[in-house]
Protein backbone atom coordinates (compact mmCIF):
# COMPACT_ATOMS: atom_id res chain seq x y z
CA UNK A 1 0.00 0.00 0.00
CA UNK A 2 1.46 3.31 -1.22
CA UNK A 3 1.82 5.89 1.47
CA UNK A 4 2.19 8.97 0.39
CA UNK A 5 1.88 8.80 -3.63
CA UNK A 6 -1.26 8.95 -5.51
CA UNK A 7 -1.85 8.56 -9.04
CA UNK A 8 0.08 12.15 -9.38
CA UNK A 9 2.46 12.61 -7.23
CA UNK A 10 2.13 13.90 -3.74
CA UNK A 11 -1.32 15.55 -3.14
CA UNK A 12 -3.22 17.06 -0.03
CA UNK A 13 -3.93 20.14 2.27
CA UNK A 14 -1.07 22.09 2.57
CA UNK A 15 0.38 21.78 6.46
CA UNK A 16 -1.49 19.01 6.65
CA UNK A 17 0.65 15.68 6.23
CA UNK A 18 1.41 14.27 4.23
CA UNK A 19 1.91 18.27 2.61
CA UNK A 20 4.03 19.26 5.59
CA UNK A 21 7.47 20.75 5.65
CA UNK A 22 8.44 17.35 7.57
CA UNK A 23 7.84 15.54 5.14
CA UNK A 24 9.01 17.65 2.49
CA UNK A 25 12.48 17.87 4.37
CA UNK A 26 12.17 14.29 4.25
CA UNK A 27 11.28 13.87 0.29
CA UNK A 28 13.99 15.98 -0.60
CA UNK A 29 16.96 13.74 0.91
CA UNK A 30 15.11 10.51 -0.75
CA UNK A 31 14.88 12.20 -3.95
CA UNK A 32 18.30 13.48 -3.90
CA UNK A 33 19.47 10.21 -3.02
CA UNK A 34 17.64 7.77 -4.98
CA UNK A 35 17.92 10.37 -8.18
CA UNK A 36 21.68 10.73 -7.58
CA UNK A 37 22.19 6.96 -6.53
CA UNK A 38 20.11 5.73 -9.58
CA UNK A 39 21.13 8.22 -12.07
CA UNK A 40 25.07 8.62 -11.75
CA UNK A 41 24.86 12.07 -12.88
CA UNK A 42 28.73 14.02 -12.08
CA UNK A 43 28.06 17.60 -9.98
CA UNK A 44 24.25 16.04 -8.91
CA UNK A 45 21.70 18.67 -9.14
CA UNK A 46 17.70 18.78 -9.19
CA UNK A 47 15.58 21.63 -10.39
CA UNK A 48 12.35 23.17 -8.38
CA UNK A 49 9.25 24.88 -9.65
CA UNK A 50 6.13 25.93 -8.25
CA UNK A 51 2.83 27.47 -8.88
CA UNK A 52 1.26 30.72 -7.53
CA UNK A 53 0.04 29.30 -3.88
CA UNK A 54 1.32 30.53 -0.73
CA UNK A 55 2.35 27.43 0.77
CA UNK A 56 4.95 27.02 -2.09
CA UNK A 57 7.57 28.79 -0.66
CA UNK A 58 7.27 26.32 3.07
CA UNK A 59 7.12 23.51 0.41
CA UNK A 60 10.20 24.71 -1.43
CA UNK A 61 12.64 25.40 1.23
CA UNK A 62 11.76 22.67 3.36
CA UNK A 63 12.34 19.94 -0.14
CA UNK A 64 15.64 22.40 -0.98
CA UNK A 65 17.20 22.02 2.70
CA UNK A 66 16.88 18.19 2.08
CA UNK A 67 18.33 18.34 -0.92
CA UNK A 68 21.05 19.92 -0.37
CA UNK A 69 21.65 17.92 2.99
CA UNK A 70 22.27 15.51 0.93
CA UNK A 71 25.20 17.25 -1.49
CA UNK A 72 23.27 17.86 -4.53
CA UNK A 73 22.43 21.45 -6.07
CA UNK A 74 19.06 23.02 -6.30
CA UNK A 75 18.24 25.30 -9.30
CA UNK A 76 15.25 27.07 -8.27
CA UNK A 77 12.38 28.37 -10.77
CA UNK A 78 10.18 29.87 -9.17
CA UNK A 79 6.86 30.28 -10.62
CA UNK A 80 6.61 28.02 -13.47
CA UNK A 81 4.17 25.78 -15.71
CA UNK A 82 4.70 22.29 -15.28
CA UNK A 83 6.00 21.12 -18.46
CA UNK A 84 8.78 24.14 -17.89
CA UNK A 85 10.08 22.27 -14.97
CA UNK A 86 10.19 18.66 -17.16
CA UNK A 87 11.80 20.57 -20.02
CA UNK A 88 14.27 22.79 -17.59
CA UNK A 89 15.02 19.20 -15.98
CA UNK A 90 16.11 17.55 -19.05
CA UNK A 91 17.84 20.62 -20.41
CA UNK A 92 20.26 21.63 -17.63
CA UNK A 93 20.92 17.71 -17.37
CA UNK A 94 19.56 17.47 -13.90
CA UNK A 95 19.05 14.19 -11.87
CA UNK A 96 15.26 14.95 -11.38
CA UNK A 97 12.45 18.24 -11.08
CA UNK A 98 10.39 18.65 -8.82
CA UNK A 99 6.79 20.72 -9.27
CA UNK A 100 5.04 22.13 -6.39
CA UNK A 101 1.36 22.25 -7.29
CA UNK A 102 -2.16 20.79 -6.57
CA UNK A 103 -2.78 21.60 -10.41
CA UNK A 104 -6.60 22.77 -10.49
CA UNK A 105 -7.11 22.27 -7.01
CA UNK A 106 -8.16 25.40 -4.65
CA UNK A 107 -5.20 27.25 -2.71
CA UNK A 108 -5.39 25.72 0.47
CA UNK A 109 -3.96 22.51 -0.99
CA UNK A 110 -0.58 21.52 -2.38
CA UNK A 111 1.33 18.98 -3.71
CA UNK A 112 4.75 17.52 -5.27
CA UNK A 113 5.04 16.38 -8.75
CA UNK A 114 8.32 14.33 -9.76
CA UNK A 115 10.48 14.04 -13.25
CA UNK A 116 12.98 11.53 -13.76
CA UNK A 117 16.47 13.29 -15.64
CA UNK A 118 14.39 13.04 -18.95
CA UNK A 119 11.74 15.25 -17.88
CA UNK A 120 9.28 12.33 -17.86
CA UNK A 121 6.94 11.92 -14.67
CA UNK A 122 8.31 9.23 -12.05
CA UNK A 123 7.24 5.21 -12.95
CA UNK A 124 5.49 3.58 -9.79
CA UNK A 125 8.68 1.75 -9.13
CA UNK A 126 10.55 4.86 -8.87
CA UNK A 127 7.63 6.57 -6.02
CA UNK A 128 7.70 2.96 -4.58
CA UNK A 129 11.13 3.14 -4.11
CA UNK A 130 11.37 6.72 -2.62
CA UNK A 131 8.59 5.70 -0.19
CA UNK A 132 10.85 2.58 0.62
CA UNK A 133 13.73 4.68 1.26
CA UNK A 134 11.59 7.38 3.80
CA UNK A 135 10.01 4.63 5.82
CA UNK A 136 12.67 2.37 5.95
CA UNK A 137 14.97 4.96 7.74
CA UNK A 138 17.39 4.21 5.17
CA UNK A 139 18.47 7.82 5.16
CA UNK A 140 20.09 7.78 9.16
CA UNK A 141 22.95 9.85 9.81
CA UNK A 142 25.47 7.34 8.97
CA UNK A 143 24.63 7.96 4.97
CA UNK A 144 25.36 11.30 5.61
CA UNK A 145 28.52 11.57 7.96
CA UNK A 146 30.60 12.80 4.97
CA UNK A 147 28.41 15.56 3.85
CA UNK A 148 29.91 18.38 5.34
CA UNK A 149 31.74 21.15 4.77
CA UNK A 150 31.72 22.26 0.73
CA UNK A 151 30.07 18.80 0.55
CA UNK A 152 26.77 20.45 1.34
CA UNK A 153 25.01 21.16 -1.98
CA UNK A 154 24.02 24.75 -2.72
CA UNK A 155 20.87 26.60 -4.50
CA UNK A 156 20.80 29.10 -7.52
CA UNK A 157 18.22 31.34 -9.11
CA UNK A 158 17.77 29.81 -12.54
CA UNK A 159 16.52 33.25 -13.21
CA UNK A 160 16.35 32.88 -17.11
CA UNK A 161 14.08 29.65 -16.77
CA UNK A 162 11.18 31.50 -17.90
CA UNK A 163 12.51 33.03 -20.87
CA UNK A 164 14.01 30.26 -22.05
CA UNK A 165 10.52 28.02 -22.04
CA UNK A 166 8.76 31.30 -23.64
CA UNK A 167 11.81 30.94 -26.71
CA UNK A 168 10.98 27.04 -26.62
CA UNK A 169 7.36 27.41 -26.74
CA UNK A 170 7.50 29.56 -29.94
CA UNK A 171 9.63 27.54 -31.89
CA UNK A 172 7.55 24.26 -31.49
CA UNK A 173 5.19 25.89 -33.93
CA UNK A 174 8.28 27.52 -35.55
CA UNK A 175 7.37 31.11 -34.70
CA UNK A 176 4.04 30.90 -36.84
CA UNK A 177 2.55 34.00 -37.02
CA UNK A 178 -0.93 34.18 -35.01
CA UNK A 179 -1.65 37.67 -36.15
CA UNK A 180 -5.43 38.56 -37.02
CA UNK A 181 -6.51 36.21 -34.01
CA UNK A 182 -8.11 37.58 -30.44
CA UNK A 183 -7.58 35.63 -28.13
CA UNK A 184 -8.61 35.90 -24.28
CA UNK A 185 -6.27 34.45 -22.13
CA UNK A 186 -7.22 32.70 -18.75
CA UNK A 187 -4.29 32.21 -16.72
CA UNK A 188 -6.29 30.58 -13.36
CA UNK A 189 -4.13 33.20 -11.59
CA UNK A 190 -1.53 30.67 -11.73
CA UNK A 191 2.32 29.29 -12.97
CA UNK A 192 1.52 30.66 -16.24
CA UNK A 193 0.74 34.22 -15.33
CA UNK A 194 3.69 35.58 -16.54
CA UNK A 195 4.75 33.25 -19.91
CA UNK A 196 1.50 32.57 -20.78
CA UNK A 197 0.70 36.28 -22.16
CA UNK A 198 4.44 36.92 -23.55
CA UNK A 199 4.26 34.18 -26.05
CA UNK A 200 0.93 34.83 -27.57
CA UNK A 201 1.49 38.29 -27.91
CA UNK A 202 4.95 37.71 -29.15
CA UNK A 203 3.70 35.63 -31.90
CA UNK A 204 0.98 38.90 -33.00
CA UNK A 205 -1.99 37.69 -31.49
CA UNK A 206 -4.44 40.15 -29.75
CA UNK A 207 -4.39 39.46 -26.54
CA UNK A 208 -7.57 39.94 -23.04
CA UNK A 209 -5.71 38.59 -20.49
CA UNK A 210 -7.26 37.73 -17.65
CA UNK A 211 -6.84 35.78 -14.36
CA UNK A 212 -3.16 36.81 -14.56
CA UNK A 213 -2.84 38.71 -11.00
CA UNK A 214 -2.03 35.91 -8.16
CA UNK A 215 -1.82 37.14 -4.51
CA UNK A 216 -0.80 33.16 -3.68
CA UNK A 217 -4.26 32.50 -2.57
CA UNK A 218 -6.50 32.96 -5.87
CA UNK A 219 -5.32 30.58 -7.80
CA UNK A 220 -8.43 28.40 -9.74
CA UNK A 221 -10.03 30.38 -7.65
CA UNK A 222 -13.23 30.80 -10.04
CA UNK A 223 -11.74 30.62 -12.93
CA UNK A 224 -9.26 28.53 -15.11
CA UNK A 225 -9.70 25.19 -16.60
CA UNK A 226 -12.46 23.81 -13.52
CA UNK A 227 -14.22 26.80 -13.80
CA UNK A 228 -14.22 28.52 -17.51
CA UNK A 229 -17.18 30.06 -17.38
CA UNK A 230 -15.56 33.29 -16.57
CA UNK A 231 -13.36 33.22 -20.09
CA UNK A 232 -16.01 32.10 -22.15
CA UNK A 233 -18.30 34.66 -21.01
CA UNK A 234 -15.18 37.33 -22.11
CA UNK A 235 -15.23 35.72 -25.87
CA UNK A 236 -18.83 36.94 -26.00
CA UNK A 237 -18.09 40.11 -25.06
CA UNK A 238 -15.06 41.01 -26.44
CA UNK A 239 -15.94 39.16 -29.57
CA UNK A 240 -12.89 37.08 -30.06
CA UNK A 241 -11.78 34.21 -31.72
CA UNK A 242 -11.12 32.28 -28.88
CA UNK A 243 -10.57 31.60 -24.83
CA UNK A 244 -7.28 29.89 -23.84
CA UNK A 245 -8.35 29.03 -20.45
CA UNK A 246 -5.16 27.33 -18.47
CA UNK A 247 -4.95 25.53 -15.23
CA UNK A 248 -3.08 26.13 -12.24
CA UNK A 249 -0.07 24.96 -12.95
CA UNK A 250 -0.69 25.14 -16.70
CA UNK A 251 -0.40 21.44 -17.63
CA UNK A 252 -4.12 21.35 -19.13
CA UNK A 253 -6.57 23.30 -21.88
CA UNK A 254 -9.73 23.86 -22.09
CA UNK A 255 -11.17 26.26 -24.69
CA UNK A 256 -14.43 28.22 -25.51
CA UNK A 257 -15.36 28.93 -28.75
CA UNK A 258 -16.33 32.35 -30.06
CA UNK A 259 -19.79 31.51 -29.33
CA UNK A 260 -18.67 31.26 -25.79
CA UNK A 261 -18.98 27.48 -25.75
CA UNK A 262 -16.95 24.98 -23.72
CA UNK A 263 -14.90 22.74 -26.25
CA UNK A 264 -13.02 20.23 -24.04
CA UNK A 265 -10.14 17.96 -24.64
CA UNK A 266 -11.95 15.21 -26.89
CA UNK A 267 -12.88 17.30 -29.56
CA UNK A 268 -9.33 18.86 -29.17
CA UNK A 269 -7.31 15.46 -29.27
CA UNK A 270 -10.07 14.14 -32.33
CA UNK A 271 -9.45 17.08 -34.30
CA UNK A 272 -5.58 17.48 -34.05
CA UNK A 273 -5.07 13.91 -34.69
CA UNK A 274 -7.05 13.88 -37.83
CA UNK A 275 -5.40 16.85 -39.28
CA UNK A 276 -2.21 14.98 -38.17
CA UNK A 277 -3.14 11.82 -39.56
CA UNK A 278 -4.09 13.97 -42.94
CA UNK A 279 -0.20 15.12 -43.38
CA UNK A 280 1.16 11.97 -42.53
CA UNK A 281 1.76 13.03 -39.07
CA UNK A 282 0.33 10.76 -36.30
CA UNK A 283 2.55 8.17 -35.81
CA UNK A 284 1.05 4.66 -36.48
CA UNK A 285 -2.43 7.05 -37.49
CA UNK A 286 -3.12 6.00 -33.48
CA UNK A 287 -4.21 7.87 -30.51
CA UNK A 288 -4.21 7.29 -26.86
CA UNK A 289 -6.66 8.35 -24.79
CA UNK A 290 -8.20 7.42 -20.80
CA UNK A 291 -11.34 5.18 -19.98
CA UNK A 292 -13.04 8.67 -19.61
CA UNK A 293 -13.09 9.94 -22.83
CA UNK A 294 -16.28 9.74 -25.15
CA UNK A 295 -16.82 7.05 -27.54
CA UNK A 296 -17.26 9.36 -30.31
CA UNK A 297 -13.40 9.50 -30.19
CA UNK A 298 -13.25 6.08 -31.32
CA UNK A 299 -15.83 6.37 -33.82
CA UNK A 300 -14.72 8.85 -35.14
CA UNK A 301 -11.32 8.12 -35.12
CA UNK A 302 -12.02 5.01 -37.00
CA UNK A 303 -14.34 6.97 -39.55
CA UNK A 304 -10.91 8.52 -40.65
CA UNK A 305 -9.46 4.85 -40.79
CA UNK A 306 -7.35 5.69 -37.31
CA UNK A 307 -7.25 3.90 -34.30
CA UNK A 308 -7.48 4.61 -30.78
CA UNK A 309 -5.74 3.18 -27.63
CA UNK A 310 -7.47 3.41 -24.30
CA UNK A 311 -5.30 3.39 -20.80
CA UNK A 312 -5.92 4.34 -16.76
CA UNK A 313 -7.53 7.63 -16.01
CA UNK A 314 -4.38 9.46 -15.53
CA UNK A 315 -2.22 11.31 -17.68
CA UNK A 316 0.96 9.85 -17.03
CA UNK A 317 -0.87 6.39 -17.73
CA UNK A 318 -1.77 8.11 -21.25
CA UNK A 319 2.29 8.85 -21.97
CA UNK A 320 3.52 5.28 -20.94
CA UNK A 321 1.07 4.20 -23.59
CA UNK A 322 2.61 6.58 -25.67
CA UNK A 323 6.24 5.70 -24.77
CA UNK A 324 5.57 1.65 -25.52
CA UNK A 325 3.90 1.86 -28.64
CA UNK A 326 6.19 5.05 -29.93
CA UNK A 327 2.74 7.02 -30.68
CA UNK A 328 3.03 11.11 -30.69
CA UNK A 329 0.03 11.61 -29.41
CA UNK A 330 -2.53 11.56 -26.34
CA UNK A 331 -4.44 12.51 -23.44
CA UNK A 332 -7.64 12.91 -21.65
CA UNK A 333 -10.80 14.55 -21.94
CA UNK A 334 -10.37 17.49 -19.46
CA UNK A 335 -7.27 18.70 -21.33
CA UNK A 336 -4.33 17.24 -20.10
CA UNK A 337 -3.11 16.69 -23.23
CA UNK A 338 0.94 15.60 -25.03
CA UNK A 339 2.47 16.18 -28.24
CA UNK A 340 5.40 14.30 -26.94
CA UNK A 341 7.45 15.08 -30.58
CA UNK A 342 7.24 18.42 -28.39
CA UNK A 343 6.70 17.79 -24.68
CA UNK A 344 7.18 14.70 -21.78
CA UNK A 345 4.33 15.38 -20.07
CA UNK A 346 0.72 17.22 -20.97
CA UNK A 347 1.05 21.01 -21.88
CA UNK A 348 -1.43 23.10 -21.89
CA UNK A 349 0.41 26.17 -23.61
CA UNK A 350 1.83 23.78 -26.01
CA UNK A 351 -1.11 22.23 -26.81
CA UNK A 352 -3.37 25.69 -27.62
CA UNK A 353 -0.17 26.70 -29.58
CA UNK A 354 -0.66 23.32 -32.00
CA UNK A 355 -4.31 23.64 -32.21
CA UNK A 356 -4.14 27.78 -32.99
CA UNK A 357 -1.50 27.03 -36.14
CA UNK A 358 -4.10 24.61 -37.08
CA UNK A 359 -7.23 26.31 -36.96
CA UNK A 360 -5.19 29.44 -38.76
CA UNK A 361 -4.17 27.53 -41.39
CA UNK A 362 -7.34 26.05 -42.15
CA UNK A 363 -9.12 29.61 -42.02
CA UNK A 364 -11.54 28.14 -39.79
CA UNK A 365 -13.76 29.24 -36.81
CA UNK A 366 -12.92 27.64 -33.46
CA UNK A 367 -16.82 26.50 -33.28
CA UNK A 368 -16.26 24.31 -36.56
CA UNK A 369 -14.22 21.84 -34.16
CA UNK A 370 -17.13 20.35 -32.72
CA UNK A 371 -17.94 18.88 -36.18
CA UNK A 372 -15.14 16.39 -35.62
CA UNK A 373 -17.21 13.92 -33.51
CA UNK A 374 -20.55 13.15 -32.72
CA UNK A 375 -20.77 13.09 -28.77
CA UNK A 376 -22.49 10.26 -27.40
CA UNK A 377 -24.91 11.10 -24.03
CA UNK A 378 -22.92 10.35 -20.92
CA UNK A 379 -24.70 9.64 -17.42
CA UNK A 380 -22.08 9.36 -14.15
CA UNK A 381 -23.69 8.50 -11.31
CA UNK A 382 -21.24 7.87 -7.89
CA UNK A 383 -22.48 5.43 -5.18
CA UNK A 384 -20.97 5.77 -1.40
CA UNK A 385 -20.32 2.35 -0.06
CA UNK A 386 -19.25 0.86 2.92
CA UNK A 387 -16.54 -1.27 1.73
CA UNK A 388 -15.13 -2.22 -2.07
CA UNK A 389 -16.22 -5.66 -2.50
CA UNK A 390 -15.03 -7.07 -6.03
CA UNK A 391 -18.09 -7.00 -8.51
CA UNK A 392 -17.14 -10.83 -8.91
CA UNK A 393 -18.38 -11.66 -5.61
CA UNK A 394 -21.90 -9.96 -5.83
CA UNK A 395 -23.86 -12.30 -8.56
CA UNK A 396 -26.38 -9.80 -8.98
CA UNK A 397 -24.40 -6.93 -9.84
CA UNK A 398 -21.84 -8.07 -11.70
CA UNK A 399 -24.71 -9.72 -13.88
CA UNK A 400 -26.66 -6.51 -14.12
CA UNK A 401 -23.29 -4.99 -15.56
CA UNK A 402 -23.59 -7.61 -18.03
CA UNK A 403 -26.81 -6.87 -19.00
CA UNK A 404 -25.90 -2.82 -19.72
CA UNK A 405 -22.71 -4.11 -21.71
CA UNK A 406 -25.11 -6.30 -23.40
CA UNK A 407 -27.69 -3.70 -24.47
CA UNK A 408 -25.40 -1.26 -25.69
CA UNK A 409 -22.99 -3.61 -27.34
CA UNK A 410 -22.14 -1.41 -30.87
CA UNK A 411 -23.42 1.83 -30.22
CA UNK A 412 -21.90 2.98 -26.51
CA UNK A 413 -20.01 1.39 -23.29
CA UNK A 414 -19.82 1.58 -20.02
CA UNK A 415 -17.28 1.58 -17.19
CA UNK A 416 -17.90 0.41 -13.57
CA UNK A 417 -15.40 0.78 -10.79
CA UNK A 418 -14.16 2.06 -7.18
CA UNK A 419 -12.74 5.14 -6.67
CA UNK A 420 -9.11 4.87 -6.03
CA UNK A 421 -8.95 7.52 -3.06
CA UNK A 422 -12.36 7.49 -1.63
CA UNK A 423 -15.25 4.79 -0.79
CA UNK A 424 -17.06 5.38 -3.65
CA UNK A 425 -18.30 3.30 -7.03
CA UNK A 426 -18.81 5.48 -9.68
CA UNK A 427 -20.87 4.23 -12.68
CA UNK A 428 -20.25 5.87 -16.09
CA UNK A 429 -22.63 4.85 -19.08
CA UNK A 430 -22.37 6.09 -22.84
CA UNK A 431 -24.69 5.51 -25.38
CA UNK A 432 -26.89 6.86 -27.62
CA UNK A 433 -30.28 7.10 -25.80
CA UNK A 434 -30.10 9.28 -22.64
CA UNK A 435 -32.93 8.25 -21.14
CA UNK A 436 -32.17 4.47 -21.43
CA UNK A 437 -28.69 4.58 -20.49
CA UNK A 438 -29.96 6.93 -17.44
CA UNK A 439 -32.59 4.44 -16.48
CA UNK A 440 -29.65 1.79 -16.65
CA UNK A 441 -27.31 3.69 -14.86
CA UNK A 442 -29.89 4.45 -11.99
CA UNK A 443 -30.95 0.82 -11.63
CA UNK A 444 -27.11 -0.25 -10.85
CA UNK A 445 -26.62 2.27 -8.38
CA UNK A 446 -29.74 1.51 -6.30
CA UNK A 447 -28.44 -2.41 -6.77
CA UNK A 448 -25.04 -1.21 -5.44
CA UNK A 449 -26.58 1.13 -3.00
CA UNK A 450 -28.81 -1.67 -1.47
CA UNK A 451 -26.07 -4.35 -1.35
CA UNK A 452 -22.57 -1.97 -0.10
CA UNK A 453 -24.24 1.58 0.44
CA UNK A 454 -22.89 3.71 2.91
Amino acid sequence: MRKLFDTDGIRGIANVYPITPEIALQLGKAIAYTMKASKGHGNPKIVIGKDTRLSGYMIENALAAGIVSMGVDVYLLGPAPTPAVALLTKSINASAGIMITASHNPSQDNGIKIFDCDGFKLSDEDEERIEQVIFSNELDKKEREDIIGDKIGKAFRLDEARGRYIEFAKSTIKNFSLKGLKIVLDCANGAAYYVAPRIFSELGADVVVINDKPDGLNINLGCGAIHPEMAAEKVRKEKADVAIILDGDADRLIIADEKGEIVDGDYILTFCAKEMMGSGRLSKDTLVVTEYSNVGVDEAMVNASGKVIRTKNGDRYVLEAMRKHKLNLGGEFTGHMIFSDYATTGDGIISALQLLRLVKEKVMKVSDLKSVMRKYPLVIVNVNVKKKIPFEEMPDILKKINDINSSIKGEGRSLVRYSGTQNVCRIMIEGKDEKKIGKMADELAAMIKKEIGA
